[in-house]
Order: structure tokens, then C-alpha cells, then sequence
């Protein structure tokens, strides 16, 4: 794919409308880079006027905070801080809700002031506006779907209802499990979890979340963000349902679903 990046746009003397932060995952985990391709072809279909900070861009820092190391944090932070004030970002797009946070809520403090939104709201928003067409009897129209509120999504930001207003615009059948919602369940990822190994116990986060999206009898699990996503997959594995059960991202339903 050919997306420009921030240094090609200020080499020409040109802005673009929105920052997509591709993220660690996006960038370099296979499965992850999926979702990448299927947003970006979205943004591109919609004509949104976009760039990626390429080579330039690096972890956001979160992980290491999450972790304790807030010097490794702070560092990073205000490396990325300056990147992007020198470039002049005003708005950021980010289909990673770690990623979406920590720019959103922590980087203020640090001088990094920029409206972050993440790629849920983007689709939700390109519906409604009709820049994005959803064909009639899309790939989703006649399947049951379940959805997993991320914790940085739900509980951490409080938004719950534009993924689900972007899944209601695919036709499908949405079927919430019992724990959703601000009530919702951690896929086993989140406080850098996704980078150690777990402590013992009775049974892992991600099997026990998996199980309670199967129980709904769902044809796709939908996530947001890319931790979520290799949790869940992991969990679907455990249950030996990954033939007959899906887990994708949003981007990659609305991608899948487009109105030539």
C-alpha cells in the first residue's frame, strides 16, 4: 500500500487532515497488520486525507508506564511529543486503545496537547456522513455477532456505543454477552500484561473471556484493539472453535462490507 507519510506531506508544504498512529501491533505483529491495511483502505475509500509517521514513529510509552519504568516512560513520551509538535499534528487517529489513551490522557502533561480519537469513532462518524457506504446484504447481514468492550475503550474512556453503532450499520445480529458494557471483562492483556508471563492460577483471563463470548452462540467475536484481539484468538484456540469462529476487528468488518 502507498500511504504517505508526515515527512513526504512537509516536504511538499502540505498538512493532511488526521495522524493514523499505527502502533506497535499495527505495525509489527502479522495478525495486527491486518487490521492496519483494512483501516487504511478504508480512510482511503472515504477520501480522508491522512498520513503515518513511518520509521519516525516509535512506542508511545505506554507498556513501559504500565509496567513502573515511568523514566523509560517520560522519555519516550517526550521524544514523540516533539516529533509530532514539530510536524504541528492537531488530530490523531489510532485503532490501538492503549495507544489511544496514553496520547489522549497522559501526554498533556507532558506538553503533547492533540484531539486523539479512536478508529471506532472515525467509522462511526464516515457512516453517518455517508463518506463510507455499507452494501445491502454484507458479509455480516445474516451473522450473530458478540463484541468485547476493551477496558481502555469502555471502562477507561466511556465509549461504548460507537463501536456498536458501526456494528449495527453491518446488519447483523449483536448479541452482548452477560459481563459487557462498563460491566465488561479484561481479555488478560492490558497493564502490560501482553508482554510477561502470567502468574498461576485456576485458568487464564483470555480462556475465561472467550468462553463467555462463545456462550452467546456468536458466528464473529468484534474487537478494538489489537491485544484484545490475540487474547481472544488465543482463548477460541484453547476451545478448538476457530473454524467456526471468527475474531476480527471492526475496520476489517467495515473493510469487508464496502458499497463499490
Amino acid at each position: 500500500m502507498q500511504v504517505k507519510s508526515m515527512a513526504e506531506y512537509a516536504a511538499n508544504g502540505e498538512m493532511p487532515e488526521i495522524l493514523f498512529w499505527v502502533g506497535c501491533a499495527g505495525s509489527f505483529d502479522q495478525r495486527a497488520q491486518k487490521v492496519t491495511k483494512a483501516f487504511a483502505t478504508i480512510l482511503n475509500k472515504a477520501g480522508v486525507k491522512f498520513a503515518i509517521l513511518g520509521k519516525e514513529e516509535t512506542c508511545t510509552g505506554d507498556p513501559a508506564r504500565r509496567a513502573g519504568n515511568e523514566f523509560l516512560f517520560q522519555m519516550m513520551a517526550y521524544n514523540n511529543i516533539n516529533l509530532l509538535n514539530m510536524y504541528g499534528v492537531k488530530k490523531i487517529v489510532t485503532a490501538c486503545p492503549h495507544c489511544f489513551n496514553v496520547l489522549k490522557n497522559e501526554y498533556a502533561a507532558l506538553g503533547g496537547n492533540y484531539e486523539v480519537i479512536h478508529h471506532t469513532e472515525l467509522l462511526e462518524q464516515l457512516i453517518k456522513e455517508g463518506k463510507i457506504k455499507i452494501k445491502d446484504g454484507g458479509s455480516f447481514a445474516d451473522k450473530k455477532i458478540t463484541y468485547h468492550d476493551s477496558c481502555y475503550l469502555g471502562r477507561g474512556n466511556n465509549i461504548y456505543e460507537a463501536p456498536r453503532e458501526v456494528l449495527a450499520a453491518l446488519k447483523g445480529e449483536l448479541t452482548e454477552m452477560k459481563r459487557c458494557k462498563s460491566n465488561g471483562m479484561c481479555c488478560g492483556a492490558g497493564g502490560a500484561q501482553m508482554f510477561k508471563e502470567e502468574e498461576k492460577g485456576a485458568t487464564r483471563v483470555n480462556f475465561e473471556r472467550a468462553e463467555q463470548a462463545l456462550e452467546t452462540g456468536a458466528n464473529v467475536i468484534a474487537s478494538n484493539c489489537p491485544f484484545c484481539m490475540t487474547m481472544l484468538l488465543d482463548g477460541v484456540k484453547n476451545k478448538e472453535k476457530e473454524d467456526s469462529v471468527k475474531v476480527l476487528d471492526i475496520a476489517e468488518m467495515v473493510a469487508q462490507s464496502l458499497a463499490d
